[in-house]
């Protein structure tokens, strides 16, 4: 019978002890309880007998390790004396674990169930949903921890890890190869996300900055005509974050982070040190009526000064019907400039119209501003009218979906779920002239969150991320998901990437505070929190991580500070009448003191008032309600919202439920949460991709 065959079979024999090698070693007795064994030499001879179970361990051996300091006759008479005890201990509970000969020792046959070999074990038989949960459940613990004797038992220990994990990871990479030929994608992302917990150099989102420059494109300064406004420009730019982010030696900053610095007085050391790069790629575009001129310069962010150029003059026709060229002659330079290996970019499937473009170009930027009066339909409007010159433009079609989506969620629209559906329908639209387009997934993924169909959401989230691995936004969206699910671990090192390439977008912060809140790093979740409001964002999640870290006075205040951004940056709800400003006063106040007061009767007061919003507001499942309601624990509300529909708007929320503080848990602990989160597809979610650690697996489900 060989190792695997061992393995499994003791697995279904169910022996009368069970031990822990990963962490320190634990042993326990069929009814759960802890074995102890306060003789340190015993425990350490059972722990090396179980990290190596297969193997006969020399008498002579473990007589010279454990007591090296005596004659050796004295030293095997310890041993043996060793031995005779933890027989007595283990006869005494009806079990016969050792097998002692007059020269070696070794564990009995399927004497013991150990964690090591199951999840072996699991691997081996392709049990993989069960060796992603052991690998979560044992994360990064190490091999018989705090286990200490001497030099030479450290030398032996030392050397049985490196073994062990060479042989998980052997195991671990085979199964993950098989995964990913069998086209298994959730499966292989839940194995390679537990895996990670354990060898973070596994996982490309973990090491994605190692050997990496890191550059940042930063808008080119615009001499053109008043009626371009600068969008020929911005094109170029786009053109180059695309092309850099295909070269697998560049890590390019995030357009969202670098757009931020547009026309800035800022001098490039500052610029570089916001955005965490080594080097700026600068430019600028003069037109004068048909005839433009491009130049482009590569600045070395330490030094200041200016390491490569490039310059293209021509018409307008020409630079337009070559815009693959300047890109790929930029990239072939910079490569050049920095010592890289070169590389080729994908093309783009762009259109051949000058007019559409351009419209495009115009549409796409207001779509990625999002907010402003009047800033989405006008974004539409370009859209659809780039679309009507050229109907097959999928990145446009993109874009529209996109903004589709945004309409849905920074604007008090009614009509959420139609857009939604539309959004939907131009992302399929463009997939079917550009199956890589990965935004298109992201929109269709959002969709999927309103048919209640999350594991369909997820699935596409992660094909997104398989198509642009290198873009924040795609990166960030998976985190989200993730997080949405109450898979937090597994989301944060996304989040984390995401704001490494992209470190000036708000919306990252918010995410950021969520995890962090939900993992129960408070000082970190405070840090993001106040990160995300000196950006301009909303302090809800300041206010959130302040109360829940204890001051509830302070997270009042931060709180109420939110309707500064009324009509702003967020807006009253759809239908609703805006407040006079004494009315709003009253209310934010009256909102802050229910959420994060810590008095009882403050909360009771707004949930009556969240009660009222749901019967008269437009949308009875608007985030002003379902957000409040998370937080302040009202289960039936959240029920009645987020299960009867989630929109692009409210699905956010679904971050918070995963804080362990209350009174948010009681939403959590409610007897009807399973069946709410059966009902939307959540737990069909939690079965491909994993459980929270707060919700453990029910044993009906196992």
């Amino acid at each position: 019978m060989d190792h695997k065959q061992k393995m499994a079979l003791a697995r279904r024999t169910k022996p009368a002890l069970r031990a822990s090698v990963f962490g320190g070693f634990k042993l326990f007795a069929l009814d759960g309880s802890e074995v102890t064994i306060s003789n340190r030499r015993a425990r350490a001879i059972l722990a090396m007998l179980c990290l190596a179970p297969d193997e006969a361990l020399d008498r002579n051996y473990l007589s010279k390790l454990f007591w090296p300091g005596r004659f050796e006759t004295q030293a095997r008479a310890s041993l043996r004396q060793c031995l005779l005890d933890i027989g007595k201990l283990f006869r005494s509970m009806n079990c016969d674990l050792l097998d002692v000969s007059r020269s070696s020792v070794s564990l009995k046959a399927l004497a013991i169930q150990i964690d090591l070999g199951d999840l072996e074990a699991a691997l081996a038989e392709e049990n993989f949903g069960e060796a992603s949960e052991l690998l979560t459940s044992i994360g990064a613990k190490p091999l018989l921890d705090q286990m200490n004797f001497d030099e030479k038992f450290d030398d032996w220990l030392k050397l049985r890890r490196h073994e062990t994990e060479q042989r998980l990871q052997v195991a671990v990479t085979t199964a993950l190869s098989a995964l990913k030929k069998s086209d298994k994608l959730a499966d292989h992302v839940r194995l390679l996300n537990a895996w990670s917990l354990r060898s973070p150099d596994s996982n490309p989102i973990f090491n994605r900055k190692r050997g990496k420059v890191r550059i940042a494109v930063l808008p080119f300064k615009s001499s053109a005509n008043p009626d371009d406004q600068g969008f020929f420009a911005d094109g170029i730019v786009d053109e180059l974050i695309t092309a850099f982010g295909q070269v697998p030696q560049l890590l390019v900053a995030g357009r969202t982070s670098s757009f931020q610095f547009k026309d800035s007085r800022q001098n490039s050391a500052e610029i570089a040190n916001a955005l965490n790069v080594s080097y700026l790629l600068g430019g600028s575009v003069q037109r004068q009526e048909e005839q433009v001129r491009i130049d482009v310069g590569l600045i070395d962010a330490e030094t200041g000064f200016e390491s490569w150029s490039y310059s293209f003059d021509g018409s307008l026709d020409d630079i337009f019907a070559a815009r693959a060229n300047v890109a790929q002659a930029v990239t072939n330079g910079l490569s050049e400039a920095l010592n890289l290996q070169g590389h080729q970019p994908k093309t783009r499937t762009l259109t051949t119209n000058r007019e559409a473009y351009g419209l495009y170009l115009q549409g796409r930027a207001l779509t990625i501003r999002a907010i402003g009066d009047g800033v989405l339909p006008t974004a539409i409007e370009l859209l659809e009218k780039a679309l009507e010159i050229d109907p097959d433009f999928a990145e446009c079609w993109t874009a529209l979906a996109e903004a589709e989506i945004n309409m849905t969620v920074f604007t008090p629209c009614i009509d959420r779920l139609e857009r939604c559906e539309k959004a939907a329908g131009f992302a399929q639209r463009a997939l079917e002239l550009s199956p890589e387009q990965a935004h298109a997934r992201i929109v269709l993924a959002f969709h999927k969150w309103t048919q209640n169909d999350i594991v369909g959401a997820l699935d596409l989230a992660f094909e997104a991320y398989r198509i642009e691995p290198n873009n924040p936004d795609i990166v960030n969206r998976v985190g989200s998901f993730l997080l949405y699910c109450g898979l937090c671990r597994e989301a944060l090192p996304y989040i984390e990437a995401s704001i490494d390439q992209d470190p000036v977008n708000g919306r990252s912060y918010a995410i950021l505070c969520g995890v962090h809140l939900n993992l129960g790093n408070i000082d970190a979740a405070i840090d993001a929190g106040q990160r995300m409001v000196d950006l301009g964002f909303p302090s809800i999640w300041l206010a959130a991580a302040t109360a829940i870290g204890g001051d509830n006075n302070l997270a009042v205040q931060q709180y109420q500070k939110t309707k500064l951004l009324m009509n702003t940056v967020i807006f009253a709800p759809a239908g609703s009448t805006p407040m006079e400003p004494d009315a709003m006063d009253a209310y934010w106040l009256m909102a802050a003191k229910g959420l994060w007061s810590g008095e009882d009767q403050d909360r009771k007061s707004y949930c009556m008032v969240l009660e009222m919003l749901h019967a008269t507001l437009h949308d009875p499942c608007d985030s002003t309600i379902v957000l409040p309601a998370i937080w302040m624990g009202d289960a039936q509300m959240v029920f009645k919202t987020l299960g009867k529909q989630i929109t692009p708007a409210n699905f956010f929320g679904f971050m918070s439920l995963w804080t362990d503080a209350e009174p948010i848990n009681q939403v959590r602990l409610h007897p009807d949460f399973m069946d709410f989160a059966q009902r939307i597809g959540m737990v069909a979610a939690w079965e491909k991709y994993g459980w929270p650690d707060l919700l453990p697996k029910p044993p009906t489900m196992k």
